[in-house]
């Protein structure tokens, strides 16, 4: 459940969730089915959604190129951009998270630089730049400042480099994924306060965590896509999509890509949406 939205420093709330996600590491370890990828041309299912969708600006795919991936928590999707041909930079603030990320690739012999940053210093961290930066899904809701999210992304660029991201659609996390039918629980604009939350459960595996509580700010799309504008990046795409790689709800069923909503309300509500941008 969600408390009151509340004020609070960066720093103190980048904190509260990175322990959090540092106890989330082995449960997902359990519940990511990292075992398929002991089949060498396994990749994950969110990487070949996003490689399918890359695909109209870089008809090549990502074979040969320098990647950046922001977020990669333990490196599923690193891992698999790095088998389809990358050269693969992890980013992640959690320690456990990178550790577990690196021994997988170890395991599956996949050369990876893991850098350990807060994603809005990404660029001073890595000091380097990419021909793709990429941000896979449920990423930006637990940041707090987009313009300087937006700002470490194009620093990271080299000019002509692509930028993409696919997340949970801003509408999404307005609904009341409890309801019994779709209905608006919670802010879709942000004013700048944080939505508390205290949860033991995680999206994916058995388990619990024992540092519960973590912060995470709602971001129309206005903001998302104004935010890379800002920071001088050109769009080329905005896709929405009907399905997510987790169950948002317990009325979500089983799609051929993931979960959607029940067949009569697919339609209703996006659950994604991708973005393709690119640095002149």
């Amino acid at each position: 459940m969600t408390n009151n939205d509340v004020r609070i420093d960066w720093d103190d709330a980048r904190e509260v969730s990175r322990a959090n996600w540092d106890d989330r590491v082995d449960v997902h370890l359990r519940g990511y089915g990292i075992e398929a990828f002991d089949d060498p041309a396994h990749l994950s299912t969110v990487v070949v959604a996003d490689l399918a969708a890359l695909a109209r600006v870089l008809p090549g795919g990502v074979d040969g190129l320098d990647v950046c991936h922001l977020q990669c928590h333990i490196g599923t999707d690193t891992i698999s951009l790095a088998r389809a041909g990358a050269r693969v930079t992890g980013l992640d603030f959690s320690r456990p998270a990178l550790d577990a990320a690196a021994a997988l690739a170890d395991r599956h012999g996949h050369v990876v630089r893991w850098v350990q940053s807060d994603v809005l210093d990404a660029a001073d961290a890595i000091q380097d730049e990419f021909d793709l930066v990429y941000t896979s899904i449920g990423a930006i809701c637990w940041l707090d400042d987009l313009e300087r999210w937006a700002r470490q992304v194009a620093a990271l660029l080299r000019p002509g480099g692509t930028f993409f991201i696919r997340d949970g659609h801003p509408v999404l996390y307005a609904l009341d994924e409890t309801a019994d039918s779709l209905e608006m629980r919670y802010s879709y604009f942000g004013d700048g306060r944080a939505q508390t939350w205290n949860d033991g459960g995680t999206y994916a595996g058995e388990g619990s965590v024992e540092h519960t509580r973590t912060y995470e700010w709602p971001h129309p799309l206005s903001e998302i896509v104004n935010a890379l504008i800002g920071a001088g990046l050109t769009l080329r795409r905005l896709d929405e999509g009907r399905t997510l790689p987790w169950q948002f709800s317990p009325r979500m069923v089983p799609a051929p890509s993931g979960w959607a909503w029940p067949a009569h309300e697919r339609d209703i509500v996006p659950c994604t949406f991708t973005i393709i941008a690119t640095k002149s």
